[in-house]
Formats: C-alpha cells, sequence, structure tokens
C-alpha cells in the first residue's frame, strides 16, 4: 500500500489532495481549486494612464538592474495585479499523474469538487467518482455560478484575443512584484503548469454524469474488492469522512471534521472505529494559531495525560468521550451575533453591508441572525441574496434533512421549515436575484441594505461592483473571512473608508481533541501530517505513526498478517484433513475456486461458480 500527498490545502476552501494505492487501485481524495489565487488578477479596469505610466517606470526599473529584481520593491498598488482574464489554480502536483492511472475519486465536500471539471475532460480518464448526495448537487451548483460570473467577466471586459497568456511568459513574469510571482510558480517555481483557463457548463455536465451519489452509510462496491462508505464530517452540509474495506485491511480518510454544528450532521467518528489505517487529513488543526496557542496554554493535561487518567480501560475511554462531546458551536454562535450586531450598527448609521462568504453553512445562519436582529431593533432594511443559483441552492437547503443536525431534524418533525430563510422569503424580508444587473433588483433596489452575494476572492461576481460602490463610505461594512492573501484581495479598491471586518469560523478539529479521538479510534497505523510532529506523542502508544509531507510517496506496511477466507459449510464437511506429522496442522486437498466477491474471498465448488450470484 502507498500514500502520496498532492496537496496539504488551504483550509476549508481549498482542502488537500491525496493518492492512495489500495489493493492494486489508485484512489483519489478531493480535487479542489485554489480560487484564492485569483488575486494576482485585477478585477476592475484602473486609470489607462497611470497604468502605463507604471508600466514603463517598471519596464526601466527592470533593464537597470539588468532584468533582476531590486532588493527593495516599491509598495503594491493595482496596476501591479495581472489585467488578463482570470485562470485558475489546479492542485499542481496532480498534472504529474496520468488520468487513466486513477480508479477511484472521492469528494469530501463541496469546495473539494471544484477542480473536477479539469480532471474528468482529459484524455484518458475513466476513474469512477464518489460524493454524498448533498456535496454532488452543492458542488455542481457552485460550479454553474463560478462558471457565470466568469462569463459575466468576460461580458463586461471582453474575452481575450489569442495570445492572452502573455503574463504566463518568463519574461513578464520576472517583471512581477514577488509576492505575485510567488503565487503565480510557487515558492519552488514549479507551479506554472497548474494555472488553467476555466472549464465550460459543457464539461461541469459531463463532470456530474461520472458521479455516483451515495446516501448517508450507503455503501459501494468497486469491482467487487473494495467497499466504499461516506460519514458525516460535521463541517459542513454534505461534508463527509470515508471508509475503504479490502481483503487487506480497512482505510479510514479523516477529512476536516467539526464534532458539533448548528447546520450539519455531528461527526460520526464512532464509524471509524475498527479501523487497519486512518489517513489524519484535518490540516487545519496545525494551522490554526490559535488552537495551538489554546493547546500549550491550557489544554495539554487534558490531552496528554488521558493514559494516566484511571487504571480503567473504560473509564478513560468515557472521559474522553465526554471531552469530545465539548460544543465547539457556542464560540461560532457568538461570532455570529457579533457579526450581526456590527451590521445592524452600519444601517444605523445609513452605510450598507456586504458579506461575500461561501461556507453555505455560514451563510444560513446568518440570514436568520441578521434577521432576527433587525426585526429585533425594529429596524426596515432589504435583505438581497445575489447569486445565479440563490434560488436553487436555497430551495435546496429546506430538502436535505438527512445532512443536517438532530435539531434541524426535529425542525422538520414538528412541521416546520429547516431553515429560518424559508418563513423570511414569504414575508418578503429577503429577496433573491440572479445577477446584480437584473430589472427585478434595479426596481427593488433600496439603500442601506444588506446583500449577501459571491465572490470570496473579491475578483469575480457582484461582490466586486458592490465593494466599488461602497468602499468610500466609512458608514458601510465589509464581513469576509480572514484569508491568506487578503491584503492583495482589497489592493484594487484602495484607498478604503469601508469598515472591513475580518472573521474566522471553524474550519476542523481542535487541537486538544485529537489526542481523546485517537485514544478512542485505535487505528493499528495512523498516518498523519509532518507539522503534527510536536503534537503527538510517540510513547505510550500502540499506534504505527506514519509522517508524510508534500511530494513525498509513503509505503504503508501490511495492516493485516492474514487474510479472511469465507468457506461454505457443506464444504468444509467434505474435506479429508490429514495431519502433519510432527506439527500441529492439518491440511485437505480441494478442487475449487477462489473468488473475490464484495471485498471478501470465498472458495467454492468448481461446478457451483454459476450460482456464486444467485
Amino acid at each position: 500500500m502507498k500514500f502520496t500527498s498532492l496537496s496539504e490545502g488551504k483550509g476549508f476552501y481549498v482542502p488537500p489532495c491525496q493518492i492512495l494505492n489500495i489493493c492494486g487501485f489508485r484512489v483519489l481524495f478531493d480535487c479542489p481549486l485554489d480560487l484564492s489565487a485569483l488575486s494576482i488578477f485585477s478585477p476592475v479596469c484602473v486609470d489607462e494612464e497611470e497604468f502605463k505610466v507604471s508600466l514603463r517606470d517598471d519596464f526601466r526599473d527592470s533593464e537597470c538592474s539588468d532584468k533582476k529584481r531590486q532588493k527593495v520593491e516599491k509598495p503594491l498598488d493595482a496596476s501591479n495585479l495581472i489585467h488578463s482574464e482570470p485562470y485558475y489554480k489546479t492542485v499542481n502536483d496532480l498534472h504529474l499523474w496520468n488520468a487513466s492511472f486513477i480508479d477511484i475519486v472521492v469528494i469530501s465536500s463541496y469546495m473539494g469538487m471544484l477542480g473536477l471539471p479539469f480532471l474528468t475532460r482529459k484524455q484518458g480518464f475513466s476513474a469512477k467518482i464518489y460524493a454524498t448526495e448533498a456535496t454532488t448537487r452543492l458542488g455542481k451548483l457552485m460550479m454553474e455560478d463560478l462558471v457565470a460570473m466568469h462569463a459575466e467577466f468576460r461580458q463586461l471586459y471582453g474575452p481575450e484575443e489569442s495570445g492572452s497568456t502573455q503574463w504566463m511568459k518568463w519574461e513578464e513574469l520576472d517583471m512581477l512584484p514577488s509576492v505575485i510571482k510567488d503565487i503565480v510558480i510557487g515558492k519552488d517555481g514549479t507551479e506554472l503548469g497548474s494555472w488553467m483557463s476555466l472549464y465550460s457548463v459543457a464539461d461541469v455536465m459531463d463532470c456530474m454524469q461520472k458521479v455516483q451519489t451515495l446516501k448517508y452509510a450507503e455503501e459501494a462496491c468497486y469491482n467487487g474488492t473494495l467497499l466504499i462508505k461516506a460519514f458525516s464530517s460535521g463541517l459542513d452540509i454534505g461534508t463527509c469522512n470515508w471508509t475503504i474495506s479490502s481483503p487487506k485491511g480497512t482505510v479510514s480518510y479523516l477529512s476536516s471534521s467539526c464534532f458539533i454544528s448548528s447546520t450539519s450532521m455531528d461527526f460520526d467518528y464512532q464509524a471509524l472505529k475498527g479501523s487497519d489505517m486512518i489517513i489524519y487529513s484535518d490540516f487545519s488543526t496545525w494551522k490554526a494559531e490559535n488552537n495551538v496557542d489554546d493547546y500549550i496554554s491550557c489544554s495539554a493535561p487534558s490531552t496528554y495525560q488521558l493514559s494516566d487518567l484511571s487504571n480503567s480501560e473504560n473509564d478513560w475511554k468515557v472521559r474522553a468521550e465526554s471531552l469530545l462531546k465539548l460544543d465547539d458551536g457556542v464560540e461560532e454562535v457568538e461570532k455570529l451575533g457579533f457579526l450581526g450586531s456590527c451590521s445592524i450598527d452600519s444601517i444605523k448609521a445609513g452605510g450598507s453591508v456586504i458579506i461575500p462568504i461561501g461556507r453555505l453553512g455560514v451563510i444560513l445562519q446568518l440570514l436568520e441572525q441578521i434577521a432576527h436582529s433587525l426585526e429585533v431593533s425594529n429596524i426596515k432594511a432589504p435583505i438581497f441574496v445575489i447569486s445565479s443559483v440563490a434560488d436553487e441552492l436555497l430551495a435546496y437547503t429546506n430538502i436535505i434533512p438527512e445532512w443536517l443536525c438532530k435539531q434541524r431534524q426535529e425542525m422538520m418533525y414538528s412541521g416546520h421549515s429547516l431553515f429560518g430563510h424559508v418563513d423570511l422569503l414569504k414575508d418578503k424580508r429577503i429577496q433573491l436575484f440572479p445577477t446584480l444587473h437584473s430589472l427585478e433588483l434595479l426596481k427593488s433596489w433600496e439603500e442601506p441594505c444588506i446583500v449577501f452575494c459571491p465572490h470570496w476572492s473579491m475578483r469575480l461576481g457582484p461582490a466586486v461592483h458592490l465593494l466599488q460602490r461602497w468602499c468610500g463610505d466609512p458608514n458601510s461594512l465589509l464581513i469576509m473571512e480572514n484569508a491568506e492573501y487578503t491584503d492583495l484581495a482589497l489592493l484594487p479598491f484602495k484607498p478604503m473608508r469601508i469598515k472591513v471586518l475580518q472573521c474566522s469560523f471553524l474550519s476542523g478539529m481542535k487541537l486538544e481533541k485529537v489526542q481523546p479521538l485517537l485514544h478512542i479510534l485505535q487505528p493499528k497505523v495512523l498516518t498523519i501530517p509532518e507539522i503534527s510532529r510536536q503534537f503527538i506523542p510517540t510513547s505510550n502508544t500502540s499506534m504505527s505513526l506514519k509522517y508524510f509531507s508534500g511530494k513525498e510517496t509513503l509505503w504503508i506496511p501490511k495492516l493485516k498478517t492474514t487474510s479472511e477466507l469465507d468457506i461454505a459449510t457443506d464444504l468444509t464437511l467434505q474435506l479429508q484433513w490429514k495431519k502433519l506429522k510432527h506439527k500441529e496442522t492439518s491440511i485437505a486437498r480441494l478442487k475449487g475456486q477462489l473468488l473475490l466477491e464484495h471485498g471478501k474471498q470465498r472458495l467454492v465448488f468448481q461446478n457451483d461458480q454459476e450460482n456464486v450470484f444467485d
């Protein structure tokens, strides 16, 4: 068995991408896009004369330094961005793999699906794709919305002419500021080939036809050898972890997970018990600075001392499970309340609010929170949701109880709507529009207002035009998530007077919960990121720890030293056993056939093989 980490991802919006070779089959986990990299492109037209002067200055600087970058660079401004139709950054190392060599693709979240059409349109691709029903539907809607926003960009600024990738030539790249150049080609200079022009609607439709959807815990059998199941990860609606069972052992893929959620079904970690190997792929655990600080300051005793809590195995398991059940959602609810309060303050001051957040669960809760805050404050301000898929997206969220938390499911059983936006739409307190320039929106437009719209990269969609409109208003508010390139994303809109409120939401497991979880699951082999080495003690554990980092292939030892074999009872009665001399072993001769069916090895009489699949 072999495991290769192609990309460690960047949190919720860019999940990791990895490949596992099991029983001779190559399984690809997720196929995301790095949409944060869109920040290198300019979303708006800067002053043309200023842009030309800037280019001349850059050219003189490059010649004076013999075409080498100066040691001290000028501060970035909008003219430094790439003025071209956006290209999209895929997982770089995935291009090194022949698409025809991939047998299975499993998708853990709708964000992990956005790069899939690039893969499915490759020549020779014939892999089976598995995803939950909710992830499939939501991923399709988000890909269609991305295509629509890109088409709008082309419509507003014109399609690129031939030679549109002029910016990708090395002489052009050398003139880019180091911050932008590092995003384009990577710090090691190998990522230029990962940029692609966006797929089409036809590519999306062709991709979706190749996806086999699974219900919660539904079993799919691949080639009679692998049994594949999806269980809730709790991160967002439809997100999941995977178990892959085979004659050589059971492997669980642990993606970014949250134990308790206010929207999605809770993390079903019990389903991962009994796994021979767990691939721990929740990088957000180690990358979140708050997680690490909290862990070092106050949480270490509760985890490192689990083995010393009691001589009773059941006792520490009970305590571990109680730690896992501590509600992380309280802090998230407080954040939502704070965002609602800040939004009301802006409305009271006569400003408007832009919310370009891409997390479905957060959007649904914010709609409820802000509408409630407006009602309590007795303020009448319109709430607009602007997206080409807004109507279909919100309608779908009210018919997927299977992947929602218990509280939401109980609302359905009691005859209430799953989410508050259903009633808000009926009362016309929320209005949906496909585009910013739609005639219906122009008729209904009123300021101050609150607008939910894409895109969080601040390069596509209504968010770009609305921020242009309100960036000079000190009473208005922009609510966005913390991102790697936030300063670069806001660069084209500077100078800005609008208030910017950056927030972060739970993107995975908290560090103090990792040890209790591992104590409960107790896999034989734990495959875990190299960055976790300082937090996971290797002593006093029966697990075999395998650390992985980018672009490395791990060889995993055999998970089982023996193989299980099903033999029919009537067949065993006809076997004539002979005991070997000086050995406590018996043997028998059998003329039959060894079959692999539904992940199990079976031994049958040769003349009974026609009835094997009855």
